[in-house]
This record gives C-alpha cells, structure tokens and sequence, in this order.
C-alpha cells in the first residue's frame, strides 16, 4: 500500500510540474513573441453626402472602428455614399488628422470609386481599404478622420 501511495505522489508531482514548466514556458515565449497588431478608429465626416451602413440611408456613418490588423494586411470596410444636395455630384475623399502622425507613413486609405457622377439622392455602394505596411512598427493604436466631399 506504501509503493501505491509513493507512486500516486510521484505521479501528481510530475503532473503538478509539467502544468507549471509548461505555464512558465507559455509565458516565457508571450514575451519573446512582438505583437504588431494595431488598433484603430477614424471619423467620417460626409460633405455635400450623407454617409451610411445601409443602402436605404437609415444608418448614419460617424466613425469607422477598422478593429484589430496586421502590418502587411488590409481591410475593408463598405458604406454607402447617398448625394444629398441639389445637383448631379462627383466625390474626393481625403484621410487627416492621423495620430500618431507617423501611422500616415505606414498606412493607405485607398476607395473603390470610379468617378462616377451621383445624381440628386443616388445612393452609391463604396469600399474603403485601410492598407498597412509590413514595415509599420511602432504603432498600438491610432486614429484618423476621413473626409467624403461633393463637387457638383
């Protein structure tokens, strides 16, 4: 009964010094791991448009929340472009205010529009691409506005 109970012990403390080895390892190796993920969150603000999730212009668009990405990665986010004026409309799209300012060197905000004129309430689907470097480094979080004018 004495071997039965020695060897329960030995087998519980290998099991109990395994799970911490393996703990203490997991933790050695998060630290040697760089994380480059980036967060981020941009303003939209629409000018002579109304910027919106949805096609029938219910749901306005006041930021975009790009989430978690990767350096070397993209990500696209769709809105929809509704004219709100009173004339036919062409549309530019600017990105400012980016903070830290470094993160402009690192990323591109780039559009699926073609230049098409939208007339007076056409509502028009666009992809916005957020495109980050492999090389950003140095970056956990930014933020940036995005500007959708109406030159008509």
């Amino acid at each position: 009964m004495r071997d039965k109970g020695r060897i329960i012990r030995a087998v519980s403390l290998t099991l109990v010094l395994g799970a911490l080895t393996i703990g203490i390892l997991s933790n050695v190796f998060s630290l040697i791991q760089t994380n480059r993920t980036i967060n981020s969150l941009g303003s939209v603000k629409g000018i002579g448009v109304g910027i919106y999730w949805d096609s029938a212009s219910t749901s306005q668009v006041s930021s975009i929340n790009w989430g978690l990405i990767d350096p070397g990665s993209n990500k696209t986010v769709t809105i929809y472009v509704r004219n709100e004026g009173n004339a036919a409309v062409t549309l530019s799209r600017t990105a400012q205010n980016w903070n830290p300012t470094t993160s402009s060197g690192y990323m591109t905000l780039n559009w699926d529009y073609l230049g098409q004129t939208l007339s007076v309430n056409q509502v028009l689907l666009i992809r916005l691409i957020l495109v980050v470097s492999p090389a950003a480094s140095g970056i956990t979080n930014f933020t940036f506005d995005i500007i959708i004018t109406a030159t008509g």
